[in-house]
């Protein structure tokens, strides 16, 4: 089977540098240059949102290949179907130039899927899509939202209440079927077309929280509020599927102060970080790590990588 390498955690937990540190090209390991990273952060896909998103800098970029960043306008969507089609293409590319396919990020929805594979779910209703395409104009995606968690509130929880392509998608999926799009569930094995390791580093509830406090501060210094405004001069909007992301809806919520928008941000990311982790329960053979444990992490990965033919 063919190596991936998965690395899961929520923002401002060393994702990044951890990659680096084992397969960047000014790595001290003996997997320097041996990798390369496939992103698995839904918001950085879109062009122009970097600072809000925390994207690799181009320094890091250099130290080590990253896929998936930069490929999309903000207004475009980019879903998990896309994402496992091209993360799976890449994983095989990568591997051909003899190299270990990295997936790096903090979507857990995107993670868990591509570890165990989609749900089977109803093809696409032309006519209830259009229908409900043309609801969402009259009523507007709060109502929607409601609607959804009436019918299928597990499958509202895991959806923003800002995404109102995928309020549709389960709507849809609910009057298509008859049946709610969670009771599609996903398979609970791992999917047999790759050898996963799969790491998720954990870190202590408070110390996340200050690590994205600080980054959060770090974002506002390095210009987010400009940036947003960049964005909108170009004509993006809050119904823009990058701009949903969090670190750029809040500056769409009417009668904000600047420090009010800077700490909405931080709340948001505290729930989502605490949110992802959801995600991850129960993925078979992942192995939780405390994220200053490097020890331990090298110690997994190397021991995976050994038994790679082409890295031994």
């Amino acid at each position: 089977m063919k190596p991936v390498i998965v690395i899961f955690a929520p923002t401002a937990c060393g994702k990044t540098a951890l990659a680096t540190e084992m397969f960047g090209r000014s790595s001290l390991s003996c997997f320097k240059g041996k990798g390369e990273v496939i992103s698995a952060d839904s918001q950085a896909v879109y062009k122009g949102l970097d600072i809000g998103t925390a994207k690799p800098t181009p320094e890091e970029q250099k130290e080590i290949p990253h896929h998936l960043v930069d490929i999309i306008e903000p207004d475009r969507q980019f879903g998990v179907g896309n994402f496992i089609t091209m993360a799976d293409d890449l994983c095989t590319e990568i591997l051909e130039r003899k190299k270990i396919p990295l997936v790096v990020g903090g979507t857990g929805f995107y993670i868990r899927n591509f570890l165990l594979g989609l749900p089977v779910t109803p093809e696409s209703n032309p006519l209830i899509r259009e229908q409900l395409k043309e609801k969402l104009q009259r009523v507007g995606k709060e109502e929607m939202y409601a609607e959804l968690k009436h019918v299928d509130p597990d499958s509202a929880w895991k959806i923003n209440k800002n995404d109102a392509y995928r309020i549709c998608r389960a709507l849809e999926v609910y009057y298509t079927s008859g049946k709610p799009l969670s009771s599609y569930s996903l398979p609970d094995s791992l999917r047999k077309k790759f050898d996963f390791l799969t790491i998720i580093l954990n870190r202590n509830k408070d110390e996340l929280y200050e690590r994205i406090d600080a980054r959060v501060e770090k974002m506002f210094e390095n210009g987010l509020a400009q940036e947003v405004e960049h964005l909108k001069e170009k004509g993006f909007t809050a119904e823009s599927p990058g701009m949903k992301a969090i670190g750029y809806s809040e500056f769409f919520i009417e009668g904000l102060t600047k420090n009010q928008i800077k700490e909405k941000i931080k709340s948001d990311s505290h729930h989502y970080a605490k949110k992802q982790y959801t995600f991850m329960r129960g993925i078979p053979e992942a192995v939780t790590v405390d994220a200053d444990d490097k020890e331990k992490i090298f110690s997994l990965i190397s021991g995976f990588c050994r038994q790679v033919p082409f890295l031994s």
